[in-house]
């Protein structure tokens, strides 16, 4: 299968997947009905990036939950955003 293949294939599963994601309004999340902990901060790390893209459209998504737990919450979060950009473990490898 051609890279250009895969990619594309990739980013139907993306789309196709954070289109099931639940959406909270923000009033919701700021009255402490719910406390988002390590796995809500991982899902929200995952689709942080189409977030981003829903939320200069609409003023009603929000990248990061404001009502959370705190440093489990964050760790989960730029866990996956830093894995997913790289994370600075990427290594240049030079031909002899």
């Amino acid at each position: 299968m051609k890279t250009s293949t895969k990619l594309l294939l990739l980013t139907v599963l993306v789309i196709l997947f954070a289109s099931c994601a639940h959406v909270v309004p923000i009033e919701k999340c700021v009255e402490g009905t719910k406390i988002y902990g390590f796995w809500n901060g991982l899902w929200h790390g995952l689709i942080a990036g189409i977030t981003f893209i829903g939320s200069l459209f609409d003023h009603d998504v929000a990248v990061y939950a404001v009502n959370n737990n705190g440093g489990w919450y964050d760790f989960g979060f730029l866990f996956v955003v830093g894995s997913s950009m790289g994370g600075g473990t990427k290594v240049v490898y030079r031909k002899k």
